[in-house]
């Protein structure tokens, strides 16, 4: 019963934001080992939310709050993390490929296994991400912009050289 209440909160959250209604704040904090291709959370509030091991293809978090967020292992091609707040987060072992950092706040997630690849980072604030030397070399290739809310370029911030 729980569950299935759960489960309608979160289908409700869903369509109002479709409908012009308030950002959600999802009452279901668990989303591990899920399929969500395609989902949509969409400006959602989901500080401390756990992702880990999910399929969240074509997903769009654009403008999402994933502060403190556990994104582990999760694979994120296509998806849409534009102007995310991801501060704090876990990120190690995710998969970002074709993925859309544009404007997002890494600062202070954990990202050191975290595989990237064709993603797209114009004014991603990166400070304090620790990366292996293969992952900044790729990110450093296509690192443009400044971050709109910090003010830090994001070539700057991932410590290019």
């Amino acid at each position: 019963m729980a569950r299935l209440i759960a489960s309608l909160v979160i289908a409700l959250s869903l369509l109002g934001c479709g409908l012009g209604m308030a950002l959600p704040v999802f009452a279901a904090k668990e989303f591990n080992k899920q399929v969500l291709i395609g989902a949509d959370f969409h400006g959602a509030d989901l500080r401390a939310t756990t992702f880990s091991l999910t399929n969240l293809r074509e997903a769009n978090f654009k403008g999402a709050n994933l502060e403190g967020a556990s994104l582990f292992g999760a694979k994120l091609q296509d998806a849409d993390l534009s102007d995310a707040n991801l501060r704090g987060a876990t990120l190690d072992s995710a998969v970002f490929d074709g993925t859309k950092l544009d404007q997002a706040i890494l600062e202070d997630a954990f990202a050191f296994n975290t595989r990237f690849k064709n993603v797209s980072i114009i004014g991603a604030d990166f400070t304090n991400v620790p990366l292996r030397g293969d992952s900044l070399k790729i990110l450093c290739a296509v690192a443009s912009g400044t971050n709109n809310s910090t003010g830090r370029s994001t070539f700057n911030s991932l410590e290019c050289e």
